[in-house]
């Protein structure tokens, strides 16, 4: 399987804008987060048996305020020092005016114009995927011509295909359902991969340091980026639920 990580440059305003205007965080610690998600996510894919391949954002799908600069050199900065200089990562620009048909031509390219048995899409946010699920969901797609990932609030972390859909209105709110609908209205079998929660959203912020304080207790250590930063901020979730300074 092809493992697509889209990333987009690590600067204020662009990643997780939410959780400047929900949260305790700032948006500089925002990016910090965001840089360490990839690196987690990107060391997961290293260790499973995918090949990875590392969607940029560049200056023609950015917006205006954005575009500036050199994303490209931003995100090969920052996938590189995440994995060193000398990993084997292929890079390539995403192509599309809306998330949809971003995804949807570099899947429907690397499946019909380079013949890949299958395709993964993987979200940079999700620092708790490891390669367990990567596997995983790679053999479901043996089995399976779609394969989505729950995430929180009907959103998705993962989206494998060993077919097409159509790309159309496939990214429509709520992400999972729409996905799972349209590869059922293309005559496509689905199969589902275990939820994890992304740090894109507070909620999804919240389930993942619950996630990483249980897997702490258990002495099952994993996103080791991404709880050392939790840790540096001092962010938890409080006896409300909500995130908080310690």
């Amino acid at each position: 399987m092809i493992v697509v990580v889209p990333v987009a440059p690590p600067r204020e305003g662009l990643v997780l804008s939410s959780l400047v205007e929900q949260s305790p965080l700032s948006a500089a610690e925002a990016v910090s987060l965001y840089e360490v998600a990839v690196a987690d996510v990107l060391w997961a894919v290293a260790s499973s048996g995918g090949d990875l391949l590392v969607n940029y954002r560049d200056a023609d799908t950015l917006p205006d305020a954005h575009a500036d600069g050199d994303p490209e050199a931003e995100v090969r900065a920052l996938v590189l020092d995440a994995l060193g200089e000398d990993a084997e990562v292929r890079f390539e620009r995403q192509v599309g005016s809306s998330r949809a048909a971003r995804v949807g031509n570099t899947v429907t390219h690397l499946l019909e114009r380079e013949g890949a048995d299958s395709v993964g899409v993987l979200e940079p946010t999700a620092p708790l995927v490891a390669r367990t699920e990567i596997d995983g969901a790679a053999m479901s797609l043996r089995r399976h011509n779609v394969v989505l990932g729950p995430a929180e609030r009907g959103g998705t972390y993962f989206a494998g295909f060993a077919e097409p859909i159509d790309f159309t209105d496939a990214y429509a709110t709520p992400e999972l359902s729409t996905l799972a609908q349209q590869a059922t209205d293309d005559g496509l079998g689905v199969g589902f991969a275990p939820m994890l929660s992304t740090v894109a959203t507070p909620t999804g912020l919240q389930a993942t340091i619950a996630g990483l304080e249980a897997r702490q207790a258990a002495d099952r250590p994993g996103a080791e980026a991404t709880a050392a930063l939790i840790d540096d901020l001092g962010i938890a979730v409080g006896a409300d639920g909500d995130l908080e300074r310690v």
